[in-house]
């Protein structure tokens, strides 16, 4: 297993946080492996931990009904997975499921709210970070009501892409169906469309860009508005 120090700064929002205000959360955080298909929390579960990805991708799924679920949300090496707790809320309203598998820094839940309380940089960091969050999520409800399955389907892809740092990932047709609200019908239509166009290639059960330019001129403008908000609270 990986040593804490060598991870901690492959977060964006903790390589936010000045080095010595990181040093205190060094003994409490561990890196773990989450694997795709994982349920890190359900709608209503208790929070008991927190998580600051690092190459992993972690969806933000809401029920619609007993049987469907909708994604409104991704996080992946620029936030946490958790978030409510920076609110003072202690449990989850959505199901945070792994998509893409790789390392995470964990944290409790107790010493999170110490940590939260007692460290100012990292609360300030959280902050900004649920500001960009909460765009993205509305971003992505506007989205899903207003723009054609092509531009949605190749707005994720280059969300993914971003949040993995990788242009080919495990992906089946029914899995982007239920993440994108759409039929599996609907997703083979709109990656076949970006196929014959050379934006991506795909097998059974993996994606991969070809051309990220492409992509980006194939997406709605909801991918730029988010990432400009990214990149421009970076600086």
């Amino acid at each position: 297993m990986l040593a804490a120090k060598n991870l901690s700064t492959e977060n964006q929002l903790l390589a936010a946080i000045p080095r010595q205000a990181y040093r205190r959360m060094l003994k409490a955080v561990f890196p773990v492996e989450l694997v795709y298909g994982q349920v890190l929390y359900e709608p209503k579960d208790p929070i008991r931990h927190v998580y600051f990805p690092i190459d992993c991708l972690v969806s933000l799924l809401t029920a619609v009904d007993e049987h469907r679920t909708l994604e409104v949300g991704m996080v992946g090496n620029e936030g946490m997975v958790g978030m409510p707790m920076a609110l003072g809320i202690g449990v989850s309203a959505v199901r945070a499921l792994v998509q893409g598998h790789g390392t995470a820094m964990r944290m409790t839940s107790a010493r999170f709210r110490s940590e939260f309380k007692n460290n100012p940089p990292l609360r300030q960091a959280l902050f900004r970070y649920n500001h960009l969050l909460m765009a993205q999520i509305s971003q992505t409800a506007a989205c899903n009501r207003f723009h054609g399955m092509e531009a949605r389907l190749a707005r994720w892809l280059l969300m993914t892409s971003d949040r993995v740092r990788a242009d080919e990932f495990l992906l089946t047709h029914e899995f982007l169906a239920h993440m994108l609200g759409v039929t599996r019908v609907g997703v083979t239509k709109a990656a076949s469309i970006l196929h014959r166009k050379n934006l991506i290639d795909y097998r059974r059960g993996s994606i991969k860009i070809l051309d990220r330019k492409g992509l980006e001129a194939a997406a709605c403008t909801c991918y730029r508005i988010v990432k400009d908000l990214q990149d421009n609270a970076q600086r």
